[in-house]
């Protein structure tokens, strides 16, 4: 009667009860193979990982050189027109002949943007900044400054490589930034400067 009693889960799985039954019992088993081969713990320490020392140089490799990585772009001036050329025109825009200069120093210190970074000049302008002009240091052929009023403020003249002329009105810091536009062109930081103009 014991012979034909079912065997227990637990009898089942040790190794040596396996062994002393017939093979028939395991064919009806929902894994038959598991319980064919003895689990050893060989078997389960196969699956780590072979994680090799920092000493070990044979299996050091060396990581790929890294391609170069563009110059991240730092601003070093990012404004309008001098605020100076506005109240200035709005002051003499009481008299009828200066009411065109006077409109032309507002759009200038609403809608017209300059800036200077490491990598290129940008001229932004329009009502909603659609016009842009961006140029490179590289095409700099000559700088010249033009100040206004009593020097607080100036005109950067950009002389491009191609011959075309930008002219940039009322710029703040003008000196400052006609010497760091030489210096980032690789050209003599020797400004050509005119006199004093007006407005």
């Amino acid at each position: 009667m014991a012979s034909t009693s079912l065997l227990s889960p637990a009898a089942i799985a040790t190794p040596t009860a396996t062994a002393n039954h017939s093979p028939r019992l395991f064919s009806k088993l929902p894994f038959p193979n598991l319980l064919s081969k003895p689990i050893s713990r060989n078997n389960i320490l196969s699956s780590r990982l072979h994680v090799s020392s920092s000493t070990d140089q044979s299996a050091t490799t060396t990581p790929p050189s890294s391609s170069k990585t563009p110059k991240e772009e730092t601003i070093f001036f990012d404004g309008g027109a001098h605020y100076g050329d506005l109240l200035a025109n709005l002051l003499l825009g009481f008299t009828l002949l200066w009411v065109p200069l006077t409109l032309a120093a507002v759009s200038r210190a609403f809608f017209l943007r300059y800036r200077f970074t490491n990598l290129r000049v940008t001229v932004i302008s329009g009502l909603t900044g659609q016009d842009r002009s961006d140029f490179s240091y590289k095409v700099i052929k000559d700088v010249q400054v033009v100040p206004r009023f009593i020097g607080e403020w100036g005109d950067v003249v950009i002389t491009l490589k191609d011959g075309t002329k930008v002219d940039l009105r009322s710029v703040p810091r003008f000196r400052e930034i006609a010497k760091y536009c030489l210096s980032m062109a690789d050209k003599p930081v020797v400004l050509k400067e005119t006199g004093t103009k007006g407005f």
